[in-house]
Formats: structure tokens, C-alpha cells, sequence
């Protein structure tokens, strides 16, 4: 049944999650109810953690259609649980979207045949909101109305603010999302959507869709504590104060409630202030009062709220905040749509087309999409700027999507419910503790055995056996663990990096490989004209600086140049995409937008219109060429309206509009775009047969080539079907133009930048929109692909004809020989050292967009090779790029992702740090976003996530010492029935571990990148032999000192009349005779020796541990760890060596000889000197060295070559150290394994005289096999 019945919630998505039903049992809850009061309400908290535990203790399974609770796992490689109850609505219907007007009255369903709405047996009605604003309630509302209807019974669940209704046809839950559920076409929408809902349409889909709001609620002070409160780390404080006070420990347990109110205010005080911020952000402008269309063609005024799916809102003419998503039906918007994409320069928006009935033969009549329709449709929180407007027809936009399902809403719903961050640190942070707490078991056993044998309370068995478990696992170690990411927060916070996911700083230690983004990230954001080249009859003119000439001005090149563009005027100023504003520009002509006054005098919109100076213009008029006479008709006034924009697609890469010049009848089609896919669009005759040559020629030195065509339209076409048409009956049959050369230059830092990444072993790759020449050029330029590397084109073609999907390889032409020696030895420097004989020509792959679609879906195994050499990725659209980066981390790359946040922001907020250049200071849609408009930032933030991650390493290395020195020191007391006193626990906690942990934090990152890689996990060689080599040193000298202090000649069992050091001191003995008797035992010569030497050797580990170079700098930089260290240190040898009768008192130690003191010292300082001699010499020279070496071989794909004979007896002590402290095995990550694979495979990389075809039946596991092309 289990199996059957366990459903699958949005499948293929990015929240794919296992759904079981299941129903309360009384019975269950009872016995549950008991065990809750017989274990004092800890199987209440148990429960609370574990949602999995509480569901099936309390609920019997049953099916999805039935089930009262539902019990959620999702499928990512964290399966987390979730619970939701299930609530039911009744409703007059179980359609959103069926109108009530017409439906009929049906039969109830079977599990709402007795449930009328009178019902007094009924389920309660829960729709998710009490009362609608104006009219009571809406369900109530529709009682009235439909009273003659049967209701049916709705049953329904919210989870992660999203509400899953059951559907008896897919027998599933399903999210309601919006119009785009009923999979409408384009067409469809302008026929049947374009009305507007009536009133009680509007309610009734309020039922299902809820209010269009993304309500982030800021909880109350006391849910947060609750909530923060019973957290297992709080509840584990709590069980230790009441330990110790139980034991007496009053002040010390004092102090950790004192502490642990301090963190909790700080923690509530952060978490409320993020509500607060996110509530701000969202509730900006978001209830406003707005006019829709009524379907009987009335415009009513109503709150934002009340939109639902399919309204038809009204967009004024002086612009909005958007508050829900919606489709434009008529008229066009300017947007500003920086608070998605980080980027703030104005967009234009067109209406939807609406094919023609003659026009639709199946596809041209596409399904609408917010995706593929996005340059029509407006999103949640952008700003509408301007609108273009009719007289009579207002600017008009169907509402798709409300509330939590709209673009914000999933932006926000990221942040409220982010994924859990899946680092290895943290993984193997809980196994450490898991092993402390083993630790703790051991003694936790040992005491109470010793105790049992030695006939003591069983009170006292049980409290220190308890204690033990406390001492073990630190009580601070959270707040140190945060403490070291909060700092490089603030570091990177100074630099102009502002962080809105703290917890990536610690990954972004770990980066390895690095996408950039080429325009306006490696490249200058402005474009310079360099040149234009037109085409007449076929043939390329030679090339010409520029457009702005008399003899060009009316041809059909400039027009295009002039007309082909998504500019507007805002406040008198230029606006629009900066390439766009180069063009226009470069052209002379002038833009004149009409006024609202003058759009309102006229029937039809009034187009935007461009014209020449007066300067350009012949003087007189002279009969041109014939085929200029055919176009045009001179006239006193030469202007060109523009009637209809197609706006500019990624997906298409191609933009075009209609455009008509004043006083002819006939309209112009002028289109611009990438110079493959717009030759593609025109006849073969015009496209110059020298085409790819040229256009390579100019690629190949990196500069940006745009191609124009024009295309005189029929007659037939009016202004009305024109505006109705489909772009692709436009887009055909056109005349090739030209082309308009761009340059874009690199920016002044990049090279720099690239070769300190390249020098630190870290991988650079370039995710690009534009042609795959140019960004190999630019590659080149950059330094991202040294010289002297051959660079292996992927043509991948998809099956066609019967033929399956095959890849054809390409070898692109090197650079010259002098450019080969120019940059030859940056290349050496970066990519070669002693160990990396270069037996072979590193190579590099590149392919554009298509490509790698068709690989991704036809080629999955080779996809993985590729990625591993793959640098450059060219007219990639965002969903690919985001496909790469998933694919880059499919082979355990550690990603980072640097882009301008246009066309990026999927990808941003993939990678593993994703870092956007905005000016904004927060940019929701990337965890980093950087002020500094560079990629200088990218080294930045890799350098602070290192030293925070090192950090990290150092304090959780410091807290497990200071637990485990502690817990040697308390173990061996015991063996005594002693122990440490409570303010010895309380100087150790407050004055020794918080003041060394909260300032050993502080040393800031180091000044350059280097070529190694701090350890991922806590689980790695290297630090399991720093930790256990310092356990077990901490644990010999705390022994050593425990057995000789009894060995001494002066030793007897302390009472409060001894005194051993009075040959040494003239402290007077009669206060001691007045000491109260020592029910705990801690005053003997065992404490006080061990005291001594644990107090130092916590300070010993944490100068020990405390490392600097290569990735932080040196700790006595960081003054204030070496001021606190410096001052605890002179403290202890000033009690040591001249005691002080308060302080001794106080901290409840004894007086010893003095020879005893100067034998305390040589321990302490043999210790210091042993500590880091293993930890300085042997750990870092030796085995960092070793692991370093193999880390760096795979980091690049190289397989290490055995060294040479006569190094022999070092490799073979290489081998002895390599087997003890990292055995020998297949490396760990993905693409160093792959990169093993690939250095033995004969056929790789492939020749260029190879072919790739897909096998439809993969043998052997491939699913490919390589072909000689004849």
C-alpha cells in the first residue's frame, strides 16, 4: 500500500517532493500523551525535531484523497521532512476558472454527498481567510448566491506559503499557479481572457487563489524565542544549568544563562530585524488601488488584493509598482526591472500578439508562457515607467499570476524557505560532536563505574556522571563557530561586497572554478561603434567609420540603424539597452515621442518617430536612384514612424520593427540581430557569398557584430493586422544589409584578475550571449586561454531525418607565433610547477547555446568530459547558463558565478557564490553583490571565505581541545573524587576560552590568493592528525603532572591545615585553620597542578591553532588576540610564582612549593614546545605538502607522474607518510577521477577529423561512439 499510494509532488521541479497521507489515531494519541508526561515533556521536544517520528506515532497510513495529515520528504540530497494538516473548503464549485453562470447543478461528489452547506455534520469551512474587506465573508457571499448549487468538498493544504489542492483527475495535490495552468494560447487569451470577470467570478476564484498578497508576517518576539528556545543546542544549555546548579555550581551555571540570554537576544534581535527588512521590501507599494474591466465593460476601482487570475487590470498612463504578474493584451509599457534582475535599465513592453484566424496553422498560435513571453509580460515589483496608450482602448494587462505564485513571490518565497546550505564543514561538524559525545560515553561510564566501586550516593553518581556529558560537548561552540563568518560579513561589507546569505562566506572558501560573464563583466558594459560595413547586390562594401553622412542618410542601412531599437525618452533623456543608445547614437538622427495630448487627437496609437538632422538632409530636391525613388517619395519633411516593435529575445537573438516613412502607403520591416541567425532569415542571393569569412575575420578580433536586414511589406498588411501579426510572417524573406562592427573593450582590471585566479589554481570559464568567436577572441585577450592552447569547437547537431544527434569537432585557428611568445610565460607561471611535466598541449573547448542543448539532452555522459576543458560557452540563453553551472557542480566543482544580473540571475543564485556587479547594495536575485562594478570583487570574496573558513577550522579545532583538555582534567579528578571548583570552570569559560575564541576570529584574510585550498571537511588527514596529535599531548603532560605532583617528597592528602610551601612563603596558615570543611574536594595539590598546566595549555592550543599565512594573515597582526593572550599568560605566571591569598581563595587553589612551580613550568613549557613543533613542522611542511601536491595534480585534470629514479628514497618516504595519513584511493571529486579517465583515453580529445553520434541503444554505458569522418 506504502508503495502505491506514495504520491509525487511537483515533479521535475525544483521543490520535488514524496507525499504520504495519513489519519489521526486516537489511540496513538493517547499513548503518545502519557510518554509526553512520564519523560517530563522531552518526547514533546523529540517529536517537535523530528516531524517524521510525530506523524507516524500519532497518525495511521491511509490514501492522499483521504488523508487528514500529509507527510512531506523531499527528494534533494538532503531528505528533509515536513508535515502540513489538510484542511477542506466548501466551495460552489471544484474548478477556479468554470464559470458559475454556466455550469449546471452535478451531483455531489462521494466524499461530499452529506456535506451541504447548512450541514450542521459539515467540515468546517477553512479557507485560509476570515473575512474579505468589504463584503463579509466571500464564501458566505457565495451561500447566498448559489444556494441551489451542490457544494463540493475542497480539500487543500499550504505549505512553504503555497496551497496544494487535491485533483480527483491526476488523483494527486496540485499548486494552483495561475491562468498558465489552463495552458492557454495566445490567441485564446485576446478572445476569451480580454473581458474582464464579474464580480462573483472574482470571489469565486478568491476561494482558491487567496488574497494577491505576499504576506511576509514579522512573527512576535515570544514565537521567535519559543522558536528559538527549544532548539536541541538550547535545550542541552538548559539540562546543563540544572545539572550544576544541582551540584552547587551556582555562579558558573549563572554565567552560561547569562551568556545564553545574551545569544538569544542577539540571535532574536538579527532574525526579527531580517522579518522586519523582508516585510518592508515586500510591502512597499504592494497594496494599491487599481481599475480593472468588469465583462460588462465597466472599469470598477478596487484594492490590489482582491486581483485573482484573469482579471483584466487597467495600467495608468503615469505608471505603477506592479503588484501581481500580468500579460499586456494592448499597448506598450516601459519597465524598470531592477528589482528582479539587478539591472536598471528601462525595458520595453509590447502586447501580446494576436494571430489572425487566417495566421493560425497550429504553432504560429503558441501556448502562453512568462518565460518564453516575458518581453509582454509584467512582473510583480518592477516599476512601470511609462505606458503607450490608444484613445478609447486603454492600455490593458490580464492578470496570470497573484500573490506568493508571481515573480517576487517565488523571489521572497526563496528567502523565507532557503535550502538548506550542503557544505561538508557542517557535515562533518555534527560527526565531530557525535564523537565528543562518544568521548563523553566513555566517561560518563567510567564514573559511575568508578563511584559504584567506591560505594558513593547515588546522587552523586548521577550528577557527575551527567556533568562529564556537559564538560564534553562546549556550550559556546555555535556563537564561536558564527563568530569568524560575522566578521568577514563586516570585512566584506567594507569592501563594497554586501552578503545576503552569511553562511555562503565559509563555501566560497572552497571555489575552484569561476563562470564569468562576458559583456559588461569582462568586458566594458558601453559599446564604441568601430565601423559599419554594408552590403549592396550581393557584395560587401568596403568598411566605413561611420553612418553620419549625407549620402547614406536616406538608405535603408541607416534607417534601420535609426528605427531597429527599444529606446524611449524619460525626462527628456535617451533610455534603453546602452548597444541600442550606441547605434542610435551613431546614426545623428533624433527620437520624438508624442505626448499624451497628441496620442488622444488620434484613432490609432501614435508612433514613435525618427528623423535626420536638418544638416543631413540634401538641400534641394534631387531625383536619386532609381531604386531610392521606388522607396521613397522626397518630400520637405523625412521622418519614419515606428509602428509595431518586436522586442529584442534571447531566445531568438534577433529584434525587428515596423516601421513606415511619412507619406508612403507601404511599411518597411527592419530587423537586427546576432549575424548567423539574421542571414538565416534573408533570401541567399542578398548575403554576401564571402559572408562567414568576413564575419569570422571580425569575430576572431573579438569585436561585437550585429547584422541588419530590411523587408519591404505588402500592401495587404495594414496598420491594424500589423499589429496583430506574428513576428515569424514578418521575419522572412528579408534583404541582408550589413553589418555594424562594435568593440567592446576588456576592462582595465580583468587580466590582472584572471591570472591571479589562474595562478591560485582556480578554473576560469566564460558563460556568454554572444557569438562563440568573438568570446574566444576575448578568452584569448584575457588570458583565459593562453596562447599557445588549442581551442576544440562542439558543433552538435540534433537527430533529424532519421539520422541520430551527432557532434562535429572543430579545431579553431591559433594566434599568430609573436602573440604565442608574448604571453607564453604568464601561462608557465600559472599553470605549471615541479610536478606537472607537460606530457601533452592542454586544450580547451568551446560551444555556443544550441550545442550544448543538444549534448545536455543527447550526449549526457560526454557532457561531463566537456565540462571539464569546456572554457568557453557562447549565446548561451539564462536557463542554459544555469544548466552549466549544474552541470559543473555534477562533477564536484565548487562554482562561482560573476555577472552584471541581467540575464544571470538563475545562474546567480545557483552557483555555490554567486556574486552580481549592481550598484543596488542588495540584489535578492544573487547571495553577493558587489558596489565595485569589476571582477576584481571575485578574489575578494574567495580570500575572506577562506580565512573564514580556516577560522572556522581553527575555533571548532580550539572548542573540541578545550573540551577534551578539560574533560582529562575532570577524569582524572575523579579518579580522586575531586574536581575543578566552580569559579576554576568559571575563569577557564569566561576569561580564558570566550575571550580567546571571540578575538582568534579577528586575523583578516590574506593579501593574495594562493595556489592550494583549504580542506573542505573536518573529517580530512590533516586536521584529524593536528586535532588527535594535540589530544593525545594535551593528555600526556596533564597525566605526567597528575602522577609526579603525588610523587613528590612534600606531597600528603590536603586538609585545610596543610601547608607545603611554608619554607617558601610567609603566607600566614590561621586563615586556613578557619577554612570551611570541602564537601567537593577540589583544594588538594591534584587541582591545583592541573590547573596550572590546563589553564596554559588551552592558551598553548590556541596560539597553536591560531594560523596565519597562507590563507589569513599572521596572528600577531591581530592585536586583539595577541593583547588577550599576552595578558592571560602573564596572569597565570604571575599567580603562579607569587601567589596571591584572594585570588588563590578565590579560585580555590592551594599553595605548593616553589620547586614544584618551576617543575609546573618546565611541563608547560615542554608542552608548548612539543605542541607546535608537531603542529608547525610536521603537519604543515610535511603533510600539507602531500596532500597539497595531489589536491593541485587533480585541480587541473593531470594525472602525477612518477618522479624520477634517483628521488627514489624520498618517494618512498612519501609513500610511508601518504599510507598513514591519507591512504591511497581514487580521489574523491568527480572531474579529478574523470580527468584520470580522460589522461588514458586514447580518443581524447577528439581529432578534428572525428565525428560523434549518438547510439539510440547506449552499450557498455556509453552513449555515444566517435566516428573517422571520410
Amino acid at each position: 500500500m506504502e508503495k502505491e499510494d506514495l504520491k509525487i509532488l511537483n515533479k521535475g521541479e525544483e521543490e520535488e517532493m514524496e507525499l504520504q497521507g495519513y489519519r489521526l489515531c486516537h489511540w496513538r494519541l493517547v499513548l503518545v500523551g502519557l510518554g509526553v508526561l512520564c519523560t517530563g515533556g522531552f518526547l514533546l521536544l523529540l517529536l517537535y525535531w523530528m516531524p517524521e517520528w510525530c506523524v507516524k506515532s500519532t497518525c495511521t497510513r491511509t490514501t492522499a484523497r483521504d488523508a487528514e495529515v500529509v507527510l512531506l520528504r523531499s527528494v534533494d540530497e538532503f531528505k528533509r521532512w515536513f508535515l502540513a494538516r489538510v484542511r477542506v473548503m466548501l466551495a460552489p464549485g471544484s474548478n477556479p476558472f468554470h464559470s458559475l453562470e454556466t455550469q449546471t447543478t452535478s451531483p455531489c461528489s462521494p466524499s461530499s454527498s452529506s456535506c451541504p452547506f447548512s450541514s450542521p455534520a459539515s467540515p468546517p469551512i477553512a479557507n485560509g481567510h476570515a473575512t474579505h474587506p468589504s463584503e463579509g465573508s466571500p464564501t458566505q457571499e457565495l451561500i447566498r448566491r448559489y444556494a441551489d448549487y451542490q457544494p463540493t468538498q475542497i480539500r487543500y493544504f499550504t505549505f512553504h506559503s503555497s496551497k496544494y489542492y487535491w485533483n480527483d483527475e491526476v488523483q494527486n495535490f496540485k499548486v494552483l499557479n495561475g491562468l498558465e495552468d489552463l495552458q492557454i494560447s495566445c490567441s485564446t487569451l485576446h478572445s476569451e481572457h480580454s473581458t474582464g470577470l464579474t464580480r462573483n467570478q472574482q470571489e469565486y476564484r478568491r476561494l482558491f487563489f487567496g488574497f494577491n498578497e505576499i504576506a511576509v508576517k514579522v512573527p512576535s518576539v515570544f514565537k521567535l524565542l519559543i522558536k528559538e528556545v527549544l532548539n536541541p543546542f538550547y535545550i542541552f544549555q538548559l539540562f546543563s544549568v540544572i545539572l550544576w546548579s544541582a551540584d552547587e555550581y551556582y555562579y558558573y551555571a549563572a554565567a552560561i544563562v547569562f551568556m545564553s540570554v545574551i545569544s538569544t537576544a542577539t540571535s532574536l534581535y538579527t532574525i526579527k530585524k531580517q522579518y522586519v527588512m523582508l516585510h518592508d521590501m515586500v510591502a512597499a507599494h504592494s497594496i494599491v488601488r487599481v481599475s480593472v474591466c468588469r465583462a460588462n465593460n465597466e472599469i470598477d476601482e478596487i484594492l490590489s488584493t482582491d486581483l485573482v487570475p484573469g482579471d483584466v487590470m487597467v495600467i495608468p498612463s503615469n505608471g505603477t509598482i506592479m503588484p501581481c504578474d500580468a500579460v499586456l493584451i494592448s499597448g506598450t509599457c516601459i519597465v524598470n526591472e531592477s528589482m528582479l534582475t539587478g539591472e536598471s535599465v528601462p525595458v520595453t513592453k509590447t502586447n501580446l500578439p494576436n494571430p489572425v484566424p487566417e495566421d493560425m496553422r497550429g504553432e504560429t498560435d503558441s501556448i502562453y508562457n512568462t518565460e518564453e513571453h516575458k518581453r509582454h509580460t509584467l512582473f510583480c515589483g518592477t516599476n512601470v515607467i511609462q505606458t503607450r496608450f490608444y484613445t478609447g482602448e486603454l492600455v490593458k494587462a490580464v492578470v496570470v499570476r497573484t500573490g506568493f505564485s508571481t515573480a517576487k513571490g517565488q523571489l521572497v518565497r526563496s528567502i523565507l524557505y532557503p535550502k538548506p546550505t550542503d557544505f561538508k564543514l557542517y557535515r562533518d561538524a555534527y560527526l565531530f560532536l557525535l564523537c565528543l559525545v562518544a568521548v563523553a560515553g566513555i566517561g560518563f561510564v567510567y564514573s559511575i563505574v568508578l563511584s559504584v566501586m567506591n560505594e558513593v550516593s547515588a546522587k552523586t553518581i548521577i550528577i557527575e556522571s551527567l556533568d562529564i556529558i556537559t564538560i564534553t560537548v562546549p556550550p559556546a561552540l555555535p556563537a564561536a563557530m558564527t563568530a569568524g563568518i560575522v566578521y568577514a560579513q563586516r570585512r566584506l561589507k567594507h569592501i563594497g561586497i554586501f552578503c545576503i546569505s552569511p553562511q555562503r562566506i565559509n563555501i566560497c572558501g572552497q571555489i575552484n572554478l569561476v563562470c564569468f560573464d562576458k559583456t559588461g563583466t569582462l568586458t566594458e558594459d558601453g559599446l564604441d561603434l568601430w565601423g559599419v560595413q554594408r552590403v549592396e547586390n550581393g557584395c560587401f562594401h568596403l568598411s566605413e567609420e561611420n553612418a553620419y553622412k549625407e549620402n547614406l542618410v536616406k538608405s535603408q542601412f541607416v534607417a534601420c540603424m535609426a528605427t531597429c531599437h527599444s529606446l524611449t525618452k524619460i525626462e527628456g533623456q535617451l533610455s534603453g539597452d546602452p548597444l541600442d543608445l550606441k547605434m542610435f547614437e551613431a546614426t545623428g538622427w533624433i527620437l520624438e515621442e508624442a505626448t499624451e495630448e497628441e496620442t488622444s487627437l488620434h484613432n490609432r496609437i501614435m508612433p514613435t518617430v525618427v528623423r535626420p538632422p536638418k544638416q543631413l538632409l540634401p538641400q534641394e530636391s534631387v531625383a536619386s536612384q532609381e531604386q531610392d525613388m521606388e522607396l521613397y517619395e522626397l518630400s520637405s519633411v523625412y521622418e519614419i514612424g515606428i509602428v509595431r516593435q518586436f522586442p529584442f529575445s534571447s531566445a531568438l537573438q534577433r529584434m525587428t520593427v515596423v516601421a513606415r516613412l511619412l507619406g508612403e502607403k507601404r511599411m518597411d520591416a527592419y530587423t537586427k540581430g546576432a549575424p548567423e541567425v539574421v542571414a538565416g532569415l534573408c533570401k541567399k542571393d542578398t548575403v554576401p557569398e564571402n559572408f562567414a569569412e568576413v564575419l569570422e575575420g571580425y569575430t576572431k578580433q573579438g569585436f561585437r557584430v550585429i547584422a541588419l536586414a530590411h523587408r519591404r511589406l505588402e500592401s495587404k498588411l495594414t496598420w491594424h493586422k500589423v499589429q496583430n501579426i506574428n513576428r515569424d510572417h514578418i521575419e522572412a524573406n528579408m534583404e541582408f544589409l550589413g553589418l555594424i562592427i562594435m568593440q567592446n573593450k576588456l576592462k582595465v582590471e580583468t587580466p590582472a584578475v584572471l591570472r591571479d585566479l589562474r595562478q591560485a589554481n582556480i578554473r576560469t570559464v566564460m558563460v556568454t550571449g554572444d557569438n562563440m568567436l568573438t568570446a574566444i577572441s576575448v578568452a584569448r585577450d584575457c588570458g583565459m586561454i593562453p596562447a599557445q592552447d588549442t581551442v576544440i569547437i562542439a558543433d552538435a547537431l540534433p537527430p533529424h531525418d532519421g539520422q541520430a544527434a551527432k557532434i562535429t569537432w572543430r579545431y579553431a585557428d591559433k594566434p599568430s607565433q609573436t602573440s604565442l611568445l608574448e604571453e607564453v610565460n604568464i601561462s608557465l607561471e600559472g599553470v605549471s610547477h615541479v610536478d606537472e611535466p607537460k606530457a601533452q598541449e592542454l586544450y580547451h573547448f568551446a560551444m555556443n547555446g544550441k550545442s550544448f542543448g543538444v549534448i545536455a539532452e543527447h550526449f549526457p555522459d560526454m557532457l561531463q568530459k566537456l565540462v571539464l576543458h569546456g572554457t568557453v560557452f557562447a549565446r548561451m540563453a539564462p536557463d542554459q547558463k544555469t544548466e552549466l553551472i549544474e552541470a559543473l557542480q555534477g562533477v564536484d566543482y565548487f562554482v562561482g558565478m560573476c555577472g552584471d544580473g541581467a540575464n544571470d540571475c538563475g545562474a546567480l543564485k545557483r552557483a555555490h557564490g554567486g556574486i552580481s556587479l549592481s550598484e543596488l547594495e542588495a540584489s535578492v536575485a544573487s547571495p553577493f553583490t558587489s558596489r565595485t562594478p569589476n571582477i576584481s570583487c571575485v578574489p575578494s570574496l574567495i580570500r575572506e571565505g577562506r580565512a573564514a573558513l580556516i577560522t572556522s577550522f581553527c575555533v571548532f579545532k580550539f572548542m573540541a581541545l578545550y573540551s577534551i583538555i578539560q574533560y582529562i582534567s575532570v577524569t582524572l579528578l575523579y579518579s580522586i573524587f575531586s574536581n575543578l571548583g566552580d569559579f576554576q570552570f568559571l575563569f577557564i569559560d569566561i576569561f580564558i576560552i570566550l575571550l580567546i575564541v571571540f578575538t582568534m576570529s579577528l586575523n583578516p584574510a590574506w593579501k593574495e590568493l594562493v595556489s592550494r585550498r583549504p580542506p573542505s571537511g573536518l573529517i580530512s588527514g590533516s586536521l584529524l592528525f593536528s586535532v588527535l596529535t594535540q589530544v593525545l599531548i594535551c593528555l600526556a603532560f596533564q597525566t605526567i603532572t597528575f602522577l609526579w605532583v603525588q610523587q613528590q617528597p612534600w606531597y600528603t592528602k590536603w586538609t585545610p591545615f596543610t601547608d607545603a610551601c611554608n619554607l617558601s612563603s610567609h603566607m600566614n596558615t590561621s586563615d586556613h585553620n578557619s577554612t570551611e570543611p570541602d564537601d567537593h574536594n577540589i583544594q588538594n595539590f591534584e587541582n591545583t597542578s592541573l590547573f596550572y598546566v590546563s589553564a596554559f595549555q588551552y592558551l598553548i592550543v590556541a596560539i597553536v591553532f591560531s594560523k596565519g599565512k597562507p590563507f589569513r594573515q599572521p596572528s600577531y597582526k591581530n592585536w586583539p588576540f595577541v593583547l588577550s593572550a599576552l595578558s592571560l599568560y602573564i596572569f597565570l605566571l604571575f599567580i603562579m610564582f607569587h601567589p596571591v591569598e584572594n585570588i588563590d581563595s578565590f579560585l580555590e587553589i592551594v599553595c605548593v612549593p616553589f620547586e614544584w612551580r618551576v617543575k609546573l613550568f618546565l611541563i608547560i613549557v615542554v608542552n608548548a614546545a612539543v605542541s607546535v613543533v608537531v603542529e608547525t613542522f610536521i603537519l604543515d611542511i610535511i603533510l600539507w605538502k602531500l596532500l597539497f601536491s595531489r589536491e593541485k595534480q587533480g585541480s587541473f585534470g593531470i594525472t602525477p607522474v612518477p618522479p624520477a629514479p634517483q628521488r627514489g628514497i624520498d618517494l618512498r618516504a612519501h609513500k610511508c607518510l601518504s599510507w598513514m595519513c591519507c591512504p591511497r584511493k581514487m580521489p574523491k571529486a568527480r572531474y579529478m577521477h574523470l580527468a584520470q579517465e580522460l589522461s588514458v583515453d586514447p580518443d581524447w580529445p577528439p581529432k578534428p577529423t572525428t565525428t560523434t553520434e549518438a547510439r539510440p541503444h547506449p552499450q557498455n554505458g556509453s552513449t555515444y561512439q566517435i566516428m573517422i569522418s571520410s
